[in-house]
């Protein structure tokens, strides 16, 4: 069965958050286009929040996942 590619907008959002909770600066965004940097710097967001509360490593990945399973 053929796989179809993931939402751009959710990886980008999936890629600030693994930045943002591993410390990483926001000025690290690889994105261009507007709607996508706007994602990743949501997603740095979180990430910086719960890298701040405790969520890193293997607890960051789980928190990610729990996030994209209820929305």
């Amino acid at each position: 069965m053929r796989r179809l590619k993931r939402d751009p907008m959710e990886r980008a959002f999936q890629r600030g958050y693994q930045h943002g909770v591993q410390g990483k600066s926001r000025d690290s965004c690889p994105f261009n286009t507007p709607s996508a940097r706007q994602n990743w710097m949501n997603g740095w967001r979180e990430g910086r929040a719960d890298h701040w509360a405790g969520y890193t490593g293997i607890s960051g990945v789980h928190r990610l996942n729990e996030m994209h399973a209820v929305g």
